[in-house]
């Protein structure tokens, strides 16, 4: 998986290519594990073709942190990975465009 973080302000732009599961998600467990002075976390999903539960676990910890000091926002999502937010109720905890 390629991570491209682009940081404007207090603004975060994360850009995942690839798949997001158990042998990737501690990479960006770490790009994502302290974001201080970031106030708005974006998470742009446009090239991500796959998503694990390690990878939703990443998410859901990176929304709580989030929620501290600012906010989350997914945006490009497909409709694959849609669909799995969907069945894991995550599309009720996180803010997805």
């Amino acid at each position: 998986m390629e991570i491209r973080k682009d940081m404007k302000g207090s603004e975060l732009t994360v850009a995942l290519e690839g798949r997001l599961d158990t042998t990737t998600a501690p990479q960006l467990e770490t790009e994502l594990g302290d974001l201080p002075g970031v106030k708005t976390l974006v998470i742009d999903m446009e090239k991500l073709v796959y998503i694990s539960s390690a990878g939703l676990r990443v998410l859901l910890k990176a929304q709580k942190l989030m929620n501290k000091q600012g906010a989350m926002t997914i945006k490009n999502v497909s409709q694959e990975i849609r669909d799995i937010f969907e069945v894991t109720g995550f599309n009720e905890i996180l803010n997805i465009e």
